[in-house]
């Protein structure tokens, strides 16, 4: 997935604004494989304005209580992952996806794991190294 800059966005947005250019031709104007990204940065910018295309600098976290407030939400009403993203102020519907997956495969629990690789204990480290340099204690 490629990654556009908060300039690039904003553009878009702008220029699709003005009303010159739908949805699909500033896509294939700007090379773009789908115009779905550029529907969502103009809803996000519509919603929380220029804020909501900036990349977040530091990863909030969210409780499993708002996670499952949010699918509570998107289950009860039929809305979309975007739409709900966008209830609850959320910029990366994609989220709730992963979110959804994580429920339908190992319930509330499942929404609570930490993300990203464990730290690794001194034992295993020292394993590690001892193994790499064949250095037997």
């Amino acid at each position: 997935m490629a990654k556009y800059s908060e300039g690039f966005k904003l553009m878009l947005v702008k220029e699709y604004l003005e009303g010159k250019l739908g949805y699909r031709l500033l896509a294939q104007k700007y090379d773009m494989k789908d115009f779905t990204r550029i529907l969502r940065w103009v809803k996000v910018y519509e919603k929380f304005g220029e804020k909501g295309l900036m990349r977040k600098k530091n990863k909030e976290t969210y409780s499993v209580q708002f996670k499952l407030d949010v699918l509570s939400f998107m289950k009860r009403t039929g809305s979309s992952e975007a739409d709900t993203a966008l209830q609850f102020g959320l910029t990366n519907p994609s989220m709730i996806a992963s979110w959804k997956k994580a429920f339908l495969e190992g319930g509330p629990e499942a929404l609570d794991r930490p993300k990203g690789r464990p730290c690794m204990s001194d034992n295993n480290k020292n394993k590690n190294w001892r193994e790499k340099t064949n250095f037997c204690v």
